[in-house]
């Protein structure tokens, strides 16, 4: 009872955003629900406000459902499915999230962006977007600032890569395999590979796809390494103070990130059908509009004023970066 008391108009004014993010999201399938959310949660923060009654709901949705909705998601992903597109594109995807991490932090460190912002940008451009920055948020304790602005950056790329790409492909020549491993590769957001993959030729679209399913496992490996780094530099930090805590790895291990090969496990071996896995990874992107409502709702317009257009301009340089690098591997390699 305390529970519900505590969080349940938060709770219920999150899922009244999500609902309309939802709605939008099936109608400008481009854009997406969970940006939908998010933009519509900063909105009204920023606008009108929240009530201080659902300040506990709104944490908790934001924290607590975005970390069940990435379980959820594994559903979505047969492990036997993307095997053989992600052994096919193993090389290329390692060197494009390189050249991603690599451009993040070097040039994260020139514009002085502080180190969760530069790891969520360069995080959701190297994987799969909002995603991306959803699993690796509470690994590094990130707040609902950096979570805001490294969505919406990731975001306005994406965008201009539904409309980029197309042309750019048309232009050179690219084959459809060709152009699919690049897309698949090289844009973020699973919508928009989609979008810019089938708007090339059906082929693209198909293989784009599968290689971008392959793509989003690797939010696995990159949590854990997270963690475990985070765990690291905060472990230095207590043990070179004059405190005497205990900080434990077991505490901040993104528990989570198992769930979601669970769930990836188990729809592979059809445990559950697929039909009932198709359902649960469907809730999943709900539960995500959801937390993602929720930390728009958190987020501070002023805050971000403060950052300044450097988040931008580095969600600018990585993109590039991961763009150009997967292309030249495929030039290398004789794959366009």
């Amino acid at each position: 009872m305390k529970f519900i008391k505590q969080n349940s108009y938060g709770i219920i004014l999150s899922a009244a955003v999500a609902a309309v993010a939802y709605i939008l999201g099936r109608f400008f399938p481009i854009v997406g629900g969970p940006v939908f959310g998010i933009v519509l949660g900063m909105v009204i923060n920023n606008t009108l406000g929240k009530p201080e009654s659902a300040v506990s709901g709104i944490r908790f949705t934001g924290k607590k459902v975005l970390q069940w909705s990435i379980i959820l998601l594994g559903a979505g992903l047969s492990m036997n499915q993307v095997a053989e597109a992600g052994l096919s594109s193993f090389f290329l995807m390692i060197f494009t999230l390189s050249a991603a991490f690599v451009t993040a932090y070097v040039a994260g460190y020139f514009l002085k962006i502080p180190f969760k912002l530069k790891s969520l940008i360069g995080t959701g451009t190297a994987i799969c977007g909002g995603s991306a920055i959803a699993a690796l948020s509470p690994v590094i304790d990130a707040d609902e600032h950096d979570i805001s602005f490294s969505i919406s950056t990731v975001f306005l790329f994406n965008i201009a890569a539904v409309f980029i790409f197309p042309a750019a492909g048309h232009m050179f020549g690219f084959s459809n395999e060709g152009f699919g491993l690049w897309a698949g590769t090289a844009i973020n957001d699973t919508s928009s590979v989609v979008a810019a993959g089938y708007s090339y030729s059906k082929e693209a679209g198909d293989y784009a796809t599968i290689v971008k399913l392959a793509r989003t496992l690797l939010i696995v490996p990159i949590c854990l390494i997270y963690a475990l780094v985070f765990y690291i530099g905060q472990k230095r930090k207590h043990d070179s103070s004059s405190q005497t805590v205990r900080y434990s790895f077991v505490k901040i291990f993104p528990w989570f990130v198992l769930g979601f090969l669970l769930m990836s496990a188990l729809r592979s071996m059809e445990i559950i059908p697929v039909a009932a896995a198709d359902v649960v990874a469907e809730c999943g992107k709900i539960a995500i509009i959801l937390a993602l409502s929720a930390i728009g709702l958190n987020a501070d317009f002023r805050r971000m004023f403060k950052t300044g257009i450097k988040p931008v301009i580095l969600g600018l340089i990585v993109w590039a970066a991961v763009t150009f690098s997967s292309l030249a591997v495929q030039f290398i390699s004789g794959k366009l």
